[in-house]
């Protein structure tokens, strides 16, 4: 899995996951945000999340275009230091509700969100080109797919940490310092400026390992204007296949990033607050962390050449399993309560945990000439995210729609709760899904698009990602009179005709990477 890939790729991962760690402690706790400090409705705060992921994943597209100018180095320098400055102006406290005052805080918020989203644009796609470009090198190609794998698993070790990280900064604001829950937010958010810091260290401190892809093809030849083998053609029939495939993404990405949305609301409203037993142990970081390192650990075991590694490996899983067993002996009789927030940890764990499964399996079916092309996998990854949504769906049959919850709360009735196991298998599906559709997506763009249009289509994918972020809304407009289950059979439906269609459209897909 790890072997044989450049240098560079661990630099630039760790480097993107510096700051997807501070952006992902921001959004776990944004949508609530939003609610306690401004007194928005559930569809207003919608609407200003998924327009703030919408900038967040359009902009890349500038980015790009930039990029292809002027070089992916300069652009992810710029980036980091833009969107450092933003994630500093939202983490002062300025006002809301509490004190009546809700105007300058609003302008500030908007202003920072803008510099934010902007700063991302220039850094995450071209991030992703340089990653790219590594594997343009013939004796690192073959290795292109598990190399986004990689990367994409890096992301996702920042992200994991993140929810647990705001709430406990939050918890820690609140009880220690004595700061209202409004203020507290604001603690989350000043994390999110001290990982950039560390994101930028990381990306100056390994850079001579992939200063060589920092430049554009332009710039590496150093000509007027760049060389292009592909004929018009076969350029049409690329752009054409990349164009099919961002179209598909668009509902994907609409009913995954739910999980910072109506997923959140749900976690808020509708779950059981109190945990209890063993299930008690999936909201502690720590634990996740073993389950980790024994799933990493069996795989050393089995894949060591050495007898020395195999050593470490099993040492290393008693290790793991030994801390489980004793926070297993700590579980309080009374549970924990939990926080929204901390459940938007299990995706981002999922993904790391289950990464090199799905690479092993995927690596199995290689080796045997069955491996699924990279837009096959797509559509399959719109199939497992329709079943995540069809469990959410049964799973709710019953209960009261998110107005009746409400009216039964303010007339002192008891509310219908859902136990927390609903949304831990929903984002463990919905990881399977991401896994098929995100990494080997990048990974397709990177390998399809034409050498004088990386930046720019790089962007068009997250433009795509930008659409579907934008349609993210439409689940908060849903979140009132209708019931549960039809909210979620709403995402169930996009995504089978996104996967229809996406089959339909195959032999074009496939004939492209050819």
């Amino acid at each position: 899995m790890f072997e044989n890939q450049p240098k560079g790729l661990y630099a630039l991962a760790l480097a993107n996951t510096g700051e997807r760690f501070g952006y992902y402690t921001m959004l776990a706790v944004f949508a609530l945000f939003l609610r306690a400090n401004f007194g928005l409705e559930p569809g207003a705060a919608g609407a200003i999340y998924s327009s703030f992921l919408a900038l967040v994943y359009f902009l890349p597209l500038v980015g790009g275009i930039l990029a292809d100018k002027f070089g992916y180095g300069k652009m992810v320098t710029i980036g980091i230091i833009i969107m450092f400055l933003g994630y500093l102006l939202l983490a002062v406290p300025l006002g809301g509700v509490d004190n009546g005052s809700t105007t300058l805080p609003m302008i500030a918020m908007i202003c920072a969100l803008v510099l934010i989203s902007f700063g991302t644009g220039l850094f995450k796609g071209n991030l992703q080109v340089m990653v790219g470009n590594l594997y343009d090198d013939p004796q690192y190609a073959d290795r292109r797919d598990s190399a986004f794998s990689i990367f994409y698993m890096a992301i996702n070790i920042g992200a994991m940490f993140a929810p647990t990280a705001a709430v406990k900064i939050m918890q820690w604001a609140q009880e220690s310092l004595g700061y209202s829950v409004n203020d507290s937010y604001h603690f989350a958010f000043m994390v999110a400026c001290a990982s950039l810091i560390l994101s930028i260290v990381i990306y100056y401190a390994c850079r001579p390992w992939f200063k060589h892809v920092e430049n554009t093809e332009k710039q590496k030849a150093g000509q007027s204007k760049m060389v292009d083998t592909l004929t018009p053609e076969q350029t049409k029939k690329r752009m054409v296949a990349l164009i099919l495939v961002f179209a598909v993404v668009i509902f994907f990405w609409m009913a995954f990033h739910q999980n910072g949305l109506t997923l959140t609301y749900f976690a808020n409203e509708f779950v059981n607050p109190v945990s209890t037993g063993i299930q008690s142990m999936a909201f502690d970081i720590i634990n996740l962390l073993m389950i980790v390192f024994i799933v990493y650990g069996l795989f050393a075991l089995f894949q060591s050449k050495s007898t020395s590694g195999k050593t470490i490996a099993g040492l290393v899983i008693i290790a793991a399993c030994a801390v489980l067993g004793w926070k297993y002996t700590r579980i309080s009789p009374e549970g924990i309560h939990l926080s929204a927030p901390i459940f938007q940890h299990f995706n981002p764990f999922y993904v790391v945990a289950l990464t090199p499964v799905s690479m092993a399996i995927f690596g199995a079916l290689a080796k045997k000439g069955k491996e699924p092309s990279a837009p096959r996998k797509i559509a399959y990854g719109m199939l497992v995210a329709a079943l995540a949504y069809v469990v959410m769906a049964v799973w709710c049959i019953g209960l009261n729609s998110p107005d009746a919850q409400r009216a039964a709360i303010e007339a002192g009735q008891d509310p219908t709760y859902a136990n927390a196991n609903a949304l831990i298998v929903t984002y463990l599906i919905l990881t399977f899904g991401e896994l098929l559709l995100s990494p080997m997506g990048i990974s397709f763009v990177s390998k399809v698009a034409p050498p004088k249009y990386k930046g720019m289509m790089m962007g068009g994918w997250f433009v795509a990602t930008a659409l579907g972020n934008f349609l993210v809304s439409v689940g908060g407009y849903l979140w009132g009179g209708l019931p549960l289950w039809a909210v979620w059979s709403v995402f169930v439906a996009l995504c089978l005709i996104s996967a229809i269609f996406m089959f339909a459209m195959m032999k074009k897909l496939e004939d492209a990477t050819k």
